[in-house]
């Protein structure tokens, strides 16, 4: 008796928590089954599997996006109102892509300027609800320009990836959008500079080009005799300051603005000047496709007033 007594405790430790098999399935049987269901279930949506998903999809379509980009020349290049002359010892390596004529220094691994005509029906795109929105849209290297950076060089620099065409005025056009964010687009730039003063003065010339239908940009940096520099190997120099040069064909007026590559307070008027001056800091030479009468009067230009 004692010996079955012991047996039957034992029993009933070894199966504690497990319910008696009951009719109706509510026993060990329909246990075990619920149990088995929940853990596939439970497998199927683990926590971060579908974000990683779409992470690793957002990777493909980006750099699937790339190819295109290598092998479209847009009419950039063949607008005359865009045309420049580098001086001959600056290297340069000229990339005509969809909306954007970058001129490309290898040497520096910045660009010596970027140019593009922005009009108003490209600002009305860009402002659409339908636009390219930034947070889609990824920095890139540029395989086929010798010298360009990756995006990861600049990390733990100090700087930002600073665009020289901004990416507000590209946002109507997949393509355009996608080109502006290639690292040959960029430089070193001071991150106060690059998200208040510098910006106050991009969304200024994004109305204005609103306004008066055509503007040709330039932008680039200047680059003192001994630049810093930054990456991996230190060889992307960082500029000084960064210029901005405006021409509105249709209203014959012209003005430039030099900011130094630090904060820059106050009114963008403070930071206004001429194109010649931009010119004796570069030693580049624009609007050379104009007859030189207008091109000297143009360059000569400073009146913040007309473009209020």
């Amino acid at each position: 008796m004692r010996r079955f007594v012991s047996l039957l405790v034992a029993l009933m430790v070894a199966t504690a928590g497990v319910p008696m098999f009951t009719p109706g399935g509510t026993g060990i049987t329909a246990t075990f089954a619920a149990q088995a269901k929940a853990k596939k279930k439970n497998k199927k949506k683990a926590p971060g599997r579908s974000e990683k998903k779409k992470a690793k999809a957002s990777r493909k379509e980006a750099k699937a996006a790339i190819v295109p980009l290598l092998s479209t020349h847009g009419a950039q290049a063949t607008n005359k109102l865009l045309q420049l002359t580098l001086p001959r010892h600056m290297v340069n390596q000229t990339v005509n892509y969809k909306a954007l004529t970058v001129y490309f220094n290898r040497t520096l691994r910045i660009p010596n300027c970027v140019a593009y005509e922005l009009t108003n029906t490209m600002v009305a795109m860009a402002d659409a609800p339908t636009a390219e929105r930034r947070k889609n849209h990824k920095f890139h290297a540029d395989p086929a320009v010798a010298g360009c950076p990756d995006w990861s060089d600049y990390r733990k620099s100090g700087y930002t990836r600073g665009h020289m065409a901004p990416a507000m005025d590209m946002r109507g056009d997949k393509l355009t959008m996608a080109q502006c964010f290639l690292m040959t687009n960029m430089c070193p730039q001071e991150q106060k500079l690059n998200n208040d003063h510098w910006r106050v003065l991009e969304e200024k010339i994004h109305r204005w080009a609103k306004r008066d239908a055509r503007l040709m940009v330039f932008t680039g940096p200047i680059v003192g005799r001994q630049p810093a520099h930054i990456g991996p190997n230190h060889d992307i120099a960082v500029p000084d300051a960064f210029f901005k040069i405006l021409y509105a064909p249709g209203q014959q007026r012209a003005i430039a603005f030099i900011y130094a590559n630090k904060p820059c307070p106050g009114s963008w008027r403070n930071y206004a000047t001429t194109i010649d001056e931009v010119e004796r800091r570069t030693g580049i030479d624009f609007l050379t496709a104009l007859p030189a009468a207008t091109q000297n009067s143009l360059e000569r230009m400073c009146n913040p007033a007309e473009w209020e």
